[in-house]
């Protein structure tokens, strides 16, 4: 038995359909400067309008304390209509007259935008009032925003109380492809955690560690294991006040029978810009005045030996200092490798959070993944083994 509800279990023609989507997307200048969001969301969007169902989009857009034309979701819904290649509808508001006005013009296989759902306050108290209003609007309710997910907001979780709930295309793709990797994979399972700081996902590690046959850890947060293992690590980034807590998650790991693969050796420099000149040590030679900025080499073939080990691969954050060079190369080279993996058929490879997905494009296999997923705070939670709202009110029961 399938565990959601999906696009497959409806007939949509003649229906309204709320579609909740992620039309948060970077601006400049009034105009979408990264339609990436905008991409994902098209197959749903074209599928219920090619089946006769009347699409009407829900969305936020900001944090915008009240009505703020700033914050309006007019100017993307004229972007969205350039990528979805059909007319996009909007209306002035998502509840009320002209939400109403709107919807009720509306003929089979239409496209209509409401405006920005946090201009009501409501919508982030999931106000049951604000959840019916939004209901009367449509016959079903479609989630295609695995972002949103882990808010229980009106639009993003209420409206599954309200009316028959199905998962979007995307959702149900991110829902698959995270099924794969932590519900039922293909083992052995390797995840790469990294990222600056072990105090943002001490969750993520406690829960990794019970799920997984191999942890490697990166970033600035491997130093704050190394200095608890008593690693002199010099003028390194870490937390060293967490060493207790970093000591605590490897005698977890070791309970649980997961390998953890901390680096072995370093990539240091003196000053933290890039091109500035690096060196090579190993763990027992840190310079005291020196700066850990990205795994040595010896750390990276070891990283490889257990990408190649692997069945299935979950990743989130880069291994250094990713954003400027020479501090890339260790997260360069285990991407290119686990994506020559996964072209090979030998791997099955998921990744996401905004560092990651900066990463993978920024080494240029973001597209050889098997998926990556855009949805920074919901995949960092789902990763952590919490429910997400979003996700829950369409499982099938």
């Amino acid at each position: 038995m399938k565990l959601f509800r999906t696009l497959d279990d409806v007939d949509v023609k003649g229906k309204r359909v709320l579609l909740r989507v992620d039309l948060n997307v970077p601006m400049d200048n009034g105009h979408v400067s990264d339609a990436t969001r905008l991409e994902r969301v098209v197959p749903t969007i074209t599928e219920l309008s090619d089946k006769g169902g009347k699409v009407i989009l829900l969305a936020h857009f900001g944090r915008p304390k009240g009505r703020d034309e700033k914050e309006s979701l007019k100017p993307v819904a004229a972007a969205l209509a350039e990528v979805v290649k059909r007319p996009v509808g909007f209306a002035d508001d998502c509840i009320g007259e002209a939400a109403a006005k709107a919807t009720a013009a509306m003929k089979d296989g239409d496209i209509l935008c409401l405006e920005n759902t946090r201009f009501h306050k409501e919508e982030e108290k999931n106000d049951p009032a604000f959840v019916a209003e939004l209901a009367k609007l449509g016959d079903i309710w479609v989630n295609d925003a695995f972002s949103a997910a882990h808010r229980a907001h009106a639009s993003t979780e209420g409206l599954g109380h309200k009316l028959p709930a199905y998962a979007g295309r995307t959702m149900q793709a991110e829902l698959d492809a995270l099924e794969k990797t932590l519900g039922t994979p293909a083992r052995p399972v390797i995840a790469i955690v990294g990222g600056a700081k072990v105090s943002t996902k001490i969750d993520l590690l406690e829960n990794l560690v019970t799920k997984v046959d191999a942890l490697v850890i990166g970033g600035g947060m491997a130093n704050t294991f190394l200095h608890a293992q008593g690693v002199q690590i010099g003028k390194s980034l870490a937390e060293k006040d967490l060493a207790p807590t970093a000591l605590k998650i490897l005698e977890k790991a070791e309970a649980a029978n997961c390998a953890i693969i901390l680096p072995v050796d370093a990539t240091v420099a003196y000053h933290f810009q890039a091109n500035s000149p690096s060196f090579a040590y190993g763990l027992d030679a840190i310079p005291p005045d020196s700066m850990i900025l990205d795994v040595g080499p010896q750390s990276t073939a070891r990283i490889h030996a257990a990408i190649d080990d692997a069945a299935t691969l979950v990743w989130n954050g880069p291994l250094g200092a990713f954003e400027i060079a020479p501090f890339d190369r260790g997260t360069m080279v285990a991407a290119k490798h686990a994506a020559e993996r996964t072209k090979a058929k030998k791997l099955i490879s998921v990744a996401g959070g905004g560092d990651t997905v900066a990463a993978l494009n920024q080494a240029g296999v973001a597209h050889d993944f098997t998926y990556v997923s855009t949805a920074g705070g919901a995949f960092l939670e789902w990763m952590e083994g919490k429910p997400l709202p979003g996700v829950e009110v369409l499982k099938n029961r």
